[in-house]
């Protein structure tokens, strides 16, 4: 987008609040791909729950796992909530960066210099870090051991060590490959995204074979392999190279998105626009030397040419939860973390919690359900500290702006019912419109940082 572009969607922004009723502050209140920008989560049937009015006086010992958005914002939050808690955050990265913005890295909107940043910045200065990460659970005897080989004990344990990516799931791939041979990944890392971007803006300009591709499971941001197709194709109509290139997006099941009406969307959205579907095709191995990447269909493997492939690897817990006590032992959500989907609390261990995309809950692993749950998740904690009923629930909340075009997007909220839970009166959450597109490209990282810092 422009500079002039830039300034004519602000002003376009400017307008449609003034038209709308809201001021800009109210506007942050509700948006945000819906709970990132809200001023508070909504609970199960609608209900509001109050923040903790003045702090909770204890001297329990809280240890925190994962210093990524929702380890962050919780530690914000019980730094804030609490006097005279032990808080320990254990988490050995020093560099944070904004993961809803990979996508827009990849496909060459942002530079990758804007996800950047550094965990120390939001950190609380009573809350003592940790560099290290944690390699066993010992939730019997309330203790955590890390990799350096150090116990600490803990009273109750915040889980928030989002999820991990495994590239050697499928045959022959690994990180390395990525922005190589025509291949891309648009998730993990900054450099990452940057290298897919490489990879496809040579698409973009020279054509052939595109193979977009999502694998089994739960994974981080289920929108982002359609946003890379939908951008991508987007691209090729911008340069004028759209007839080069021949499109294929390969689900492993029969649906595209979880939401029904977003589904029927996408179902009509692609075949119009040349992209091709392919149902059940969950990608099995890919071979960058021949540029052939295969599928394990009902019908047996199936094996495609490729000139650039996206390849979305299956997402599960860290090994160390996922070994750990503290794993689900039940489908669907073996190996993530059990707990109760609304209270956010162990089903086994009562002082243990859990927040963001490690929890074994139906939906919710993106930024805005981070929103929606931290919250939730430390009134929990605190109440139990307190021995008092648990009050907050989740509802299931989560949020993408499904990004169509450049310029277009989707506004999708919804809760665990797969109910629309539109955040905005003038935007309807079942066309495009360019106002989630500002919000993504414009807003929603100034609203990320206020989360970290528990200010929305």
């Amino acid at each position: 987008m422009s500079s002039q572009d830039d300034k004519h969607a602000k002003d376009a922004v400017e307008r449609a609040l003034k038209h709308s009723g809201l001021s800009r502050r109210d506007f942050l209140k509700l948006s945000g791909g819906g709970a990132l920008l809200a001023g508070a989560a909504v609970g199960t049937g609608g209900m509001m729950y109050p923040a903790a009015a003045r702090a909770v006086p204890t001297n329990a010992r809280i240890v925190i796992v994962g210093a990524g958005a929702a380890g962050l914002s919780c530690a914000t939050r019980l730094a804030r909530e609490l006097d005279g808690a032990d808080i320990t955050l254990i988490d050995r990265r020093q560099d944070h960066y904004y993961q809803p913005g990979l996508t827009l890295v990849a496909t060459g909107v942002w530079q990758t210099e804007k996800l950047l940043d550094r965990n120390r910045r939001y950190v609380p200065s009573s809350v003592n870090w940790v560099h290290d990460m944690v390699a066993e659970y010992d939730p019997d005897n309330n203790r955590v051991v890390t990799e350096t080989g150090r116990t600490i004990d803990y009273d109750f344990l915040m889980v928030a060590t989002g999820l991990q990516v495994n590239y050697t799931a499928i045959d022959g791939m690994s990180e390395n490959l990525i922005g190589h041979r025509g291949v891309g990944c648009v998730y993990d890392k900054p450099e990452l995204a940057e290298r897919t971007w490489q990879a496809v803006d040579h698409f973009v300009n020279e054509g052939g074979i595109g193979l977009f591709t999502r694998p089994r499971g739960d994974m981080k941001c289920a929108g982002a392999p359609l946003k890379v197709a939908m951008l991508t194709e987007s691209r090729m109509k911008e340069r004028g190279t759209r007839d080069r290139a021949e499109m294929h997006y390969l689900p492993p099941g029969t649906g595209l998105f979880s939401q029904p009406h977003t589904d029927d969307f996408l179902r009509k959205n692609f075949p119009e626009r040349g992209i091709h579907i392919h149902w059940d095709h969950p990608l099995k191995a890919i071979d960058p030397e021949r540029k052939t990447a295969t599928f394990a269909t009902p019908l047996g493997d199936e094996t495609l040419d490729y000139d650039f492939i996206h390849v979305v690897p299956p997402m599960s817990a860290p090994d160390s939860l996922r070994n750990s006590e503290l794993a689900a032992r039940e489908v669907p959500f073996t190996g993530w973390l059990e707990v109760d989907r609304f209270t956010l609390q162990h089903k086994r261990y009562p002082n243990v919690f859990g927040a963001g995309d490690i929890n074994g809950v139906p939906i919710g692993k993106t930024a805005a359900s981070v929103k929606a749950q931290v919250p939730v998740a430390v009134e929990n904690m605190i109440r139990t500290i307190q021995g008092s009923q648990l009050n907050a629930a989740y509802d299931g909340y989560t949020s993408c702006p499904l990004i169509t075009e450049l310029g277009q997007a989707i506004l999708v909220e919804f809760d665990y019912d797969l109910k629309m839970k539109p955040s905005f009166p003038f935007i309807s959450p079942y066309q495009e419109h360019w106002v989630p597109w500002v919000m993504k490209d414009r807003l929603l990282l100034a609203a990320y940082k206020a989360m970290l810092r528990g200010r929305i």
